[in-house]
């Protein structure tokens, strides 16, 4: 009994990972990461 309360603790976590990826890609979450990577990078090397 353990054991399947851990597999669908399992299950419900990656799903939850899954619908939060899903929902960050819609919204294009993605482009505000590398635009503030890129900022960030821009600023160590001293052109930004």
């Amino acid at each position: 009994m353990e054991n399947r309360n851990r597999r669908l603790i399992l299950a419900g976590t990656l799903v939850l990972a899954l619908l939060f990826i899903g929902i960050g890609l819609m919204r294009q979450e993605h482009l505000e990461v590398l635009q503030k990577a890129v900022r960030i990078c821009l600023e160590c090397i001293g052109i930004g």
